[in-house]
């Protein structure tokens, strides 16, 4: 009684680390829609401070035509400004410039101690450089490198003041305007810098606002490409239905392309489901947060379906103007799937556990009530053996579950290594199997092991059996007909046994081969229903092999019968021997 007590309650545990699952993948969500709702609200900013593409151009004509007026002024070869990037206290070039090719300006960036750059940038003070060549700032700053002779720099300083009183409100100075190389062999004086400093104060606020918009583009491309690059579906639709957003993952759920939503087309024009588009009426129409669930058909393979959790959310201004919605859909058909694995297997283990603690109640229960001696010494022995035969397919029942739950867990199982006589391992199990109660009179076993096959290799000879009893077992069990059982070895390579367990049974459908070794997969029909298992003893296996730095697969027909076939080195890694690493092999 005891058991099924610690049984039911570790399924129990089971079922609520799935529940708490699904309640992180909704708290991940309902962060998602918030992180959107901050982009979509930077992206509609940008949307709305943004001049139009010619406008763009033209204020990179206009930083072109101020460069090169101030060198002409100036009189000046070279015409240069520098950035102030705070994050890494350095100065950086930005085109366009002057006398420079586009890869000099690019990676032309200095830090703000200790060069010419950086000593006007952090006093405030225009700087004359009469040499390059021999003055330590600009040797720092390597400016003889890109054929500078000598130059001239000052700070470039945006001043805001207040509209109707001029009084000036904040002052703060974002970089440098370099001018080098003086025509006709001359040097820079006092005068070039008077003129150049009341130059720098108009060119100041051009560039101001020509990074500024830079900025403001970055933040929305980088916006665009998070929303772009999101696993889950994002639609976002504005008041009037017209769709303004539908990322990659999105536009694949519905089977659509890019270019299918030009035209300023309403989601109900291009969404063809009546259930996305009802959600998305009554997400607009409530102006508030709309969840559903709902199954949609794969574009690409109809007979296919996926369940998706839709999340909605107004998308509103700082005002707190609704001016659209924003859905996401995220695919949980394969939490869906465990769910459904879980709850099955849950019945399954029940009833598997139910059968055997019955047989032992009613003949205990038989044994009891003979108070007068009516069953004779055989036939008592013949119910004990019975008793026993149901506590080791117990115990066996037990020792499974308990090392899924090893392996779940991420836990090592531990690996007893020795040396395995092959033979003598493989005799055992099918001797085992032979009394089994999947065996029938029209059922044979075999076994053929080839000469090359050392007579030991190493392993735990416990979990070769284990792997061998599950297997042989198997294949027994799914050929309710009969046929022969065989398992044969042979060498694959100088350093690895191959195993085959082959049968004459049922076989297994396509679809399903890939899936064996997965915990708790069977194949759901009417005859492996008929049979009954948990479907825990193949992923069991799976990893016992693994463990062994081996390798299973199955090869199979329906109605014409299954291999599974599985590989062991002769020997093992001298770490494997401390425990291995099969937490980490089943976690990645």
């Amino acid at each position: 009684m005891s058991f099924d007590d610690s049984n039911v309650e570790s399924l129990r545990e089971r079922l609520r680390a799935i529940e708490a699952q699904l309640a992180d993948r909704n708290n991940h969500v309902a962060r998602l829609e918030r992180a959107i709702k901050e982009m979509e609200q930077k992206v509609k900013e940008a949307s709305e401070t943004q001049q139009p593409a010619s406008e763009i151009s033209e204020m990179e004509e206009t930083l072109k035509r101020m460069v090169m007026r101030v060198a002409m002024i100036l009189q000046a070869s070279k015409c240069m400004f520098m950035i102030y990037d705070a994050d890494n206290r350095e100065l950086f070039a930005e085109t366009p410039a002057l006398g420079f090719e586009d890869e000099q300006v690019k990676g032309f960036r200095v830090s703000v101690d200790g060069t010419l750059s950086g000593e006007c940038f952090r006093e405030n003070k225009p700087v004359i450089l009469y040499d390059a060549e021999t003055d330590e700032r600009a040797m720092a700053e390597g400016l003889a490198g890109i054929g500078v002779k000598n130059g001239l720099c000052v700070p470039l300083i945006v001043e805001r003041r207040d509209e109707e009183t001029a009084k000036l409100i904040d002052r703060k100075t974002i970089g440098v305007l370099h001018v080098f190389n003086k025509r006709y062999g001359n040097i820079f004086i006092e005068d070039d810098v008077q003129l150049l400093e009341r130059m720098a104060k108009n060119t100041a606020a051009i560039i101001n606002m020509a990074e500024s918009y830079r900025q403001v583009v970055k933040e929305r491309d980088e916006a665009i490409e998070t929303i772009q690059s999101l696993s889950m579906g994002l639609l976002m639709v504005n008041k009037g239905g017209r769709i303004t957003q539908m990322n990659n993952s999105a536009l694949r759920i519905f089977g659509l392309k890019k270019d299918e939503l030009h035209g300023g087309k309403t989601f109900d024009q291009v969404i063809k489901d009546e259930k996305v588009i009802d959600l998305l009426k009554r997400a607009l129409s409530t102006d508030g947060e709309v969840a559903d669930e709902l199954t949609l058909s794969d574009p690409d393979s109809p007979e296919q379906v996926h369940t998706f959790q839709i999340q909605s959310a107004g998308v509103r201004t700082d005002t707190g103007e609704v001016i659209g919605t924003a859905a996401i859909f995220n695919d949980i058909t394969e939490i869906k799937n465990v769910d459904k694995m879980k709850t099955a297997f849950v019945s399954t283990v029940s009833h598997e556990l139910r059968t055997p603690l019955t047989s032992i109640k009613g003949f205990i229960s038989t044994l009891l009530q003979d108070t007068e001696g009516f069953y004779d010494n055989e036939t008592r022995h013949e119910f004990y053996t019975i008793i026993d035969t149901e506590c080791d397919r117990l115990r066996r029942l037990i020792d499974d579950l308990l090392n899924v739950s090893r392996i779940e867990s991420g836990k090592v199982l531990e690996l007893n290594v020795a040396d395995v006589d092959l033979r003598k391992v493989t005799e055992k199990a099918m001797r085992i199997q032979d009394s089994s109660t999947y065996k029938r009179e029209n059922h044979s076993l075999a076994y053929e092991i080839d000469p090359e096959v050392p007579a030991t290799i190493e392993a735990d000879q416990d979990k070769i059996e284990q792997i061998l009893a599950n297997l042989v077992s198997n294949a027994l069990k799914y050929s309710p007909k009969g046929g022969e059982v065989k398992v044969s070895a042979r060498m694959m390579g100088p350093e690895m046994v191959q195993f085959g367990i082959s049968d004459q049974g049922m076989g297994i459908p396509k679809e399903h081969l890939t899936k064996m070794g997965e915990r708790f997969h069977r194949v759901d029909n009417r005859d492996t229903r008929e049979i009954g298992g948990t479907g825990i003893g193949l992923f069991l296996v799976k990893n016992l092999v693994e463990f062994h730095h081996g390798k299973l697969w199955v090869e199979s027909e329906v109605g014409k019968g299954s291999t599974f076939f599985f590989t062991l080195p002769t020997t093992q890694p001298e770490d494997t021997g401390e425990g291995g690493s099969l937490a980490s092999r089943v976690a990645g």
